[in-house]
């Protein structure tokens, strides 16, 4: 890219109630709960001032949930992108860690010390992941170079990305990136080829300033 400077900030979806009980949800298409819907709102009023000049999303139910009050209030159409969509979990979906931890002690604790390379059975490589989501990174920042872009994603996902950019091992991504709640902004800026981060795990409350 040139010397435009282009802000992607990611979004975490609302929360559901799987989320709700600390559940990996994954692939699992659930529909954002009652506090989700709020958080839906919170971003809209944020995104109003942020005023971004597209919205990508992912096409599951609790993310296009999640940016569809954002779109009808900016007029904007959210493209959707399968790249954009949770890690599965495998076997750990609809599960929390302290169940797996219960009934599967050996694959909770190498998960725990190396999530990508001791996944969940049955569950996407957390590498072919962080593949797809960079490869769609790399596609937002070329198509909306110099601009604003929105994106709602997942958890998971979110953090494996940061870390691609960042050049941090994505092993590490629970350690590094512990948290990133529900509705949660991550906020990158891309400018002469070199990717930084400017904010983590923020709320997406309204600023004086959005530059």
């Amino acid at each position: 890219m040139s010397g435009a400077r282009t802000t992607v900030v990611l979004a975490r979806h609302g929360r559901t109630e799987w989320h709700h009980g600390n559940r990996y949800t994954g692939s699992s298409d659930l529909p954002i709960d009652g506090v989700g819907q709020q958080q839906a709102e919170q971003l809209k009023r944020w995104a109003v001032d942020f005023a971004p000049d597209a919205l990508w999303a992912s096409p599951m139910l609790r993310a296009r949930q999640t940016v569809a009050p954002t779109a009808e209030a900016l007029g904007l159409t959210p493209v959707l992108d399968e790249r954009l969509r949770e890690v599965d979990f495998g076997s750990a979906e609809g599960r929390t860690l302290k169940e797996i931890r219960a009934a599967s002690p050996q694959i909770a604790k190498a998960f725990e010390i190396d999530p990508v390379g001791y996944h969940f059975p049955g569950g996407e490589d957390p590498e072919a992941a962080a593949q797809r989501v960079h490869e769609v990174f790399g596609e937002i920042g070329r198509r909306h170079e110099g601009q604003r872009v929105l994106v709602v994603a997942h958890n998971t996902l979110m953090r494996l990305l940061v870390c691609r950019v960042l050049g941090l091992p994505l092993r590490d991504y629970r350690r590094l990136l512990p948290a990133l709640g529900p509705g949660a902004l991550v906020r990158l800026r891309w400018q002469d080829g070199t990717v930084g981060l400017e904010s983590y795990n923020t709320p997406p409350v309204r600023m004086e300033t959005q530059a």
